[in-house]
């Protein structure tokens, strides 16, 4: 015989049981005593744990007073006891047990969780730890809005793919330029910048704004949704003129805030239906000029929408008195 179905076997035999009525495949356990039994077969809402009678016995709580009898358990048919809680968390209630210490969760609602586990099985060593774990962290000023910065290719993909809300990254990187820039180049970038701050104060919380300052591109926006790109806003140019090339950025806010609100509708997962397909299909394309890659639109929905602003100027075709002429 194994030591785990010996283990259970002499659980069982040392709690008294009741067949429970109309139910041959579960037994239900009076008051009874564990002291006699080494290991215990726990089943905690499906979560199931193999410990000890001594593991569950270090702290005065619920799982010692099961252990002494001072508390009903009840008792499936294969010898697992079975407590009707969350598994979640219960590894870590017991390896507190085990060791008197555990490292806990920095998420301030897990660690909410733990503690309301720990308050259940009174254990108070544990309620302590997680009490004070929260009080440091009450002390500790964090700000509302924090806008990461993208380190890596693998990073960045990482990040995209286990968001679950829309994302809207702005790639710049100035120096990334043969070419001398325009009067007005500077000014657009520093507006382009100050607008996704100011997107990002305004959608905290529903949209991850991150910042990629190691890309290729100048000046680009890119927006995310479940994972995927939705579009793209490029506001670069080259401009041709007589005697030299220069690069010009441009700042399409309109068609930014634009694409910020599309992407809205990934949020919590509501962009995975055809609603959401139609309205983004059914965005005016605004100034420059759009691209749209993958399936068409009746064959599939993964698509890009690349937008780039303006993309070549030639001002040595443009004759006197008459409008500059823009080329694709």
């Amino acid at each position: 015989m194994s030591a785990e179905a010996s283990a259970g076997s002499a659980a069982a035999a040392c709690i008294p049981t009741t067949q429970s009525s109309g139910r041959g495949s579960e037994e239900e356990a009076g008051v009874g005593c564990l002291v006699g039994s080494k290991y215990v077969k726990l089943n905690v809402g499906g979560s199931l744990h193999y410990t000890t009678v001594q593991t569950l016995s270090k702290e005065d709580s619920l799982l010692r007073s099961m252990c002494n009898g001072g508390d009903e358990v009840t008792i499936d048919s294969e010898g697992w006891i079975v407590l009707d809680r969350s598994g979640r968390h219960f590894s870590l209630v017991l390896n507190f047990l085990r060791d008197g210490s555990v490292p806990l969760p920095e998420s301030h609602r897990e660690l909410e969780e733990v503690l309301k586990e720990a308050q259940y099985y009174r254990v108070q060593g544990l309620v302590q730890h997680c009490t004070s774990t929260m009080q440091k962290q009450r002390n500790v000023y964090e700000g509302v809005c924090r806008i990461p910065m993208i380190t890596s290719v693998k990073e960045e993909q990482r990040m995209i793919a286990t968001c679950r809300k829309p994302v809207v990254k702005l790639q710049n990187n100035r120096g990334n330029n043969k070419y001398s820039y325009t009067s007005n180049s500077d000014d657009n970038l520093l507006k382009n910048i100050e607008l996704f701050d100011k997107l990002g104060l305004r959608f905290n919380g529903r949209v991850l704004f991150v910042k990629d300052v190691l890309g290729d591109e100048i000046c680009c926006w890119s927006f995310y949704g479940e994972g995927r790109k939705i579009a793209e806003v490029c506001c670069t140019s080259i401009v041709y003129a007589t005697e030299k090339k220069q690069t010009k950025v441009e700042f399409p806010e309109a068609r930014i805030f634009e694409e910020t609100l599309n992407i809205l509708i990934y949020e919590n997962g509501r962009g995975s239906g055809t609603g959401g397909v139609a309205l983004l299909e059914s965005s005016s394309p605004g100034a420059g000029q759009s691209e749209e890659e993958g399936a068409s639109a009746g064959g599939g929905d993964r698509r890009v929408r690349r937008i780039h602003v303006r993309r070549h100027i030639m001002h040595d075709e443009r004759g006197h008195g008459q409008q500059t002429v823009y080329k694709d």
